[in-house]
């Protein structure tokens, strides 16, 4: 069985959740591709390091001083390193970066290197093989994905018995500069992974035990969803449920791929799993009624009313017409 293990932010946002990680990757051999995001928030007053770098690119911008904002980063991942005991040369990857930091500096590239640092230290911690995403993530041009790069370069890559690693969250165009993804792209990377190879199951690790039926921010103790369809979620996601990338849904719904969301701190619990069709698994536990409960704020409502309008032809292509004048957006079911 092929699993690629996508790890997102809170599961590496320090030394204990990199053992959770490493123990969870160790528990199944089956989990042979993983791919990680950039240390997130180990507690409320911790920063997220793409945060960090994004306000290290606008302060060197605009002439302020970014000393601070780089410290942060660099302690995080130095008390990673030291706690680990980790191989790498921290110092030389962090010097290397510091010498490109000017005005100039590309901002993809500097943000990239979230990922590309976390997922080096976790190559070596693992004993794995790390294989840089700008290496691997062929984007064309016009920003669309290379798939059969993609495949041609991953296949170098199999073979040698070893678990790969791999940074999510950026890739690179044919001339070689980094391209980065939307934000919470790494969930994306793990897709494209998952479609390349075929695998037989996409496994999402974040800090939840799976897809709420609502907001727990909202709905005190909302239950879990245990399964949803691709479609369902898409949805969902695009109304406001964050916990997955709505773009993550396409590169393995094309090969009917189930993505299974787990909890790194608490692995064993049985999640969400997202599928094309829930009707087979609907027979032998019926499921609940509602799906999810979704919302979004900022939505206005126009209510238009006009006698005998469904015997005029074109009526809907003049309202629309007038919302268009206006650049707003229309949403449709």
């Amino acid at each position: 069985m092929i699993k690629v293990a996508k790890f997102g932010g809170s599961s590496v946002a320090d030394a204990t959740q990199f053992a959770k990680v490493r123990n969870i990757i160790q528990a199944d051999p089956d989990r042979r591709f993983i791919v990680v995001s950039a240390c997130g928030k180990s507690h409320d007053e911790d920063h997220k390091v793409t945060d960090l770098l994004y306000l290290c690119h606008a302060h060197l911008k605009y002439g302020v001083s970014y000393e601070s904002l780089m410290k942060m980063v660099e302690e995080k991942y130095r008390k990673i390193h030291q706690q680990l005991q980790i191989r790498l040369d921290i110092d030389k990857e962090f010097a290397s970066i510091r010498k490109l930091m000017d005005k100039n500096i590309d901002l993809d590239y500097l943000v990239s290197r979230g990922e590309y640092l976390c997922a080096k230290m976790m190559a070596d911690y693992l004993d794995a093989e790390f294989i840089d995403a700008k290496d691997l993530l062929a984007f064309d041009y016009d920003g669309s994905l290379n798939y059969a790069k993609i495949k041609a370069k991953l296949d170098e890559h199999l073979g040698k018995g070893k678990r790969l690693v791999i940074p999510g969250f950026y890739g690179s165009f044919p001339n070689g500069k980094i391209h980065l993804m939307s934000r919470g792209g790494s969930d994306v990377t793990g897709a494209i992974i998952a479609n390349v190879l075929d695998a037989d199951i996409y496994e999402n690790f974040t800090d939840v035990p799976g897809i709420m039926i609502a907001d727990p921010r909202i709905v005190k103790d909302p239950k879990v969803i245990k399964r949803i369809t691709y479609n369902e979620l898409r949805e969902m996601s695009y109304m406001g449920a964050n916990v997955l990338h709505e773009e993550a849904i396409f590169p393995v719904k094309s090969k009917h791929i189930p993505i299974h969301i787990l909890n790194t701190n608490d692995p064993k619990a049985s999640g969400t799993l997202i599928v094309e069709n829930c009707d087979e698994l609907d027979k032998n536990d019926d499921p609940y009624p509602i799906t999810g409960i979704t919302g979004r704020q900022n939505f206005s409502v126009i209510n238009i009313v006009k006698s005998h309008s469904s015997n005029e032809v074109g009526v809907l292509a003049k309202a629309l017409s007038i919302v268009s004048r206006y650049n707003v957006s229309v949403e449709s079911a």
